[in-house]
């Protein structure tokens, strides 16, 4: 009998987490064809229950997954043009004579912005399937037709953020509405074909993989882009002033790591006014996300306990205050509405005894990070001996160095407590022995980053946070490097440690 995706997420298992931007893809980034489908070939040999992916939506400023255009849309940067070239919409000709860059391990998002679109309006002239797309169109009709106005307002604006648009259409006055919805019939068409090409692509990925016994986790940001479709057609969800301009903006306290904390500068939800309609919106993410993933993640969890609001007005996060979330009545009513999902909740951070309540009654796994158990300027809950079973255990995460970094950037006494808790002698073994300790452990799920799997170094590195630019999101995986050899090892590993999948 065949397990259900339930009983999968309570089994022992394992993962790795592999962004689709850093799949060795052709056309200058990870996508949704070829190299993707070689990849869950490679997580079934490795027996493997679980690909880990990044937030796959519309990335802005500074390229960043958790910073979206929208929390329901698709990036077409993964629409795969071979694909759109056995489809008939484009030509292999086309699609090469493109110079795509150079170096193929690091993503040119420049090259990108500038030549993916052309290829995808080629794409959306030629396409003849109006059946498909019409009935595309009218299952998202929710989300689908405010993301392609703003999107096409957008574009006609110089791709200025929305709140530096004409008032009459930043406010959504509906003469204002009307007139850019008529005047932007066919780039608002084109949009939505857009989407229609990322979401077609990703469920026969997805289908594929799911076959193959390979099941996603995918993640999602507690917090949307103050530029962003769903900021500005849902605004009264939002702590936004008359002219819908953020009061008060997200963000974390100082810390032993920062001495002005972190300002994201996310727009803050209005608690109150969802709840009053059984907190819709949220429902509605969570419900499209978990069509879209069979797991999924949601980051900063511990802001729906309590959250950090800070004047928008300010330069650093030291003015902010704690307020509290929505807490269990929240999660109740999600459960009441879509049922016992499986999530995993990113409970990393400034913890409370009303957070670990908080998560300890929502029944999710949390999540425990081995790079952060050899701090020896505090005591720390991540050492593998102080795991219960019900969490998710990583050696590090995309905002950590890779574990081979680690060794080489973190303290000395940080280094030499890892070594002597783990019973390292050679630093070369550091990535493999935390490779163990994460898979011996009693963690439910383990997931490894492929950079640690691949023994890379700090240029490996996905993400920096607090830094914008430079190398963040960029790396990209040698498809030479994922070897049958490496399969056969992780799968070994993954055997002896009982969470080989079945």
């Amino acid at each position: 009998m065949m397990q259900t995706t339930q009983q999968v997420f309570e089994s022992r298992a394992a993962g790795i987490l592999m962004p689709v931007s850093s799949l060795p893809a052709n056309y200058g980034i990870g996508s949704f064809g070829k190299a993707a489908y070689q990849w869950v070939d490679f997580l079934h040999k490795a027996g493997q229950t679980y690909w880990q992916v990044l937030p796959l939506g519309p990335t802005g400023f500074g390229d960043s997954p958790y910073q979206s255009f929208s929390a329901f849309a698709g990036n077409p940067y993964f629409i795969d043009l071979d694909l759109l070239c056995a489809d008939g919409l484009l030509t292999k000709a086309e699609c090469e004579a493109v110079n795509w860059g150079q170096n193929t391990e690091k993503v040119d998002y420049a090259t990108l912005f500038k030549h993916r679109e052309p290829l995808l309006r080629k794409a959306f002239s030629r396409f003849k399937n109006y059946a498909a797309l019409e009935k595309f169109r009218k299952e998202n009709a929710a989300w689908v037709e405010d993301y392609a106005l703003y999107m096409a307002v957008k574009e006609k604006m110089g791709l200025r953020p929305w709140p530096q648009w004409e008032q009459a259409i930043r406010l959504r006055q509906p003469q204002a509405t009307r007139h850019w919805q008529q005047q932007e019939a066919n780039n608002i068409t084109y949009t939505i074909f857009v989407q229609y090409l990322f979401y077609s692509q990703w469920q026969a990925l997805k289908q594929y993989a799911n076959g193959k016994g390979v099941y996603i986790i995918g993640d999602i940001p507690i917090y949307v882009a103050m530029d962003s479709a769903d900021t500005w057609a849902h605004s009264e969800l939002f702590l936004l002033d008359e002219n819908k301009n953020p009061v008060e903006v997200a963000g974390c306290p100082p810390d032993g790591f920062s001495a002005d904390g972190q300002l994201w500068g996310n727009p803050l939800y209005n608690w109150q006014v969802m709840r009053q309609n059984g907190y819709a919106w949220w429902v509605a993410r969570l419900r499209a996300s978990l069509t879209m993933y069979d797991v999924l993640r949601i980051d900063h969890f511990r802001g729906f306990e309590s959250y950090y609001a800070i004047p928008a007005s300010a330069k650093t996060a030291v003015e902010g205050e704690w307020r509290k979330g929505p807490g269990m009545q929240f999660i109740g009513e999600v459960n009441r509405q879509l049922g016992k999902a499986n999530i995993i909740a990113e409970d990393l951070g400034y913890l409370t005894d009303d957070v670990r309540a908080l998560l300890r009654q929502s029944g999710y796994p949390g999540m425990k990070v081995l790079q952060f158990a050899f701090d020896t300027r505090e005591d720390s809950d991540y050492l593998a001996h102080n795991y219960e079973r019900n969490c998710v255990v990583y050696t590090g995460t995309h905002d950590n160095d890779t574990t081979h970094g680690w060794f080489e950037n973190a303290l000395p006494d940080d280094v030499a407590l890892a070594k002597e808790y783990l019973n390292i002698h050679n630093a070369d073994e550091g990535c493999w022995c935390f490779i163990r300790a994460a898979m011996g452990s009693v963690a439910r799920i383990a997931i490894i980053p492929l950079q640690d799997y691949l023994n890379l170094g700090s240029e490996a590195r996905m993400n920096t946070p607090a830094t914008i630019g430079g190398n963040n999101w960029r790396w990209r995986a040698n498809g030479a490097a994922l070897t049958e050899e490496l399969a056969a090892k992780i799968a070994r590993l993954t055997k002896l440690y009982g969470r080989k999948r079945i």
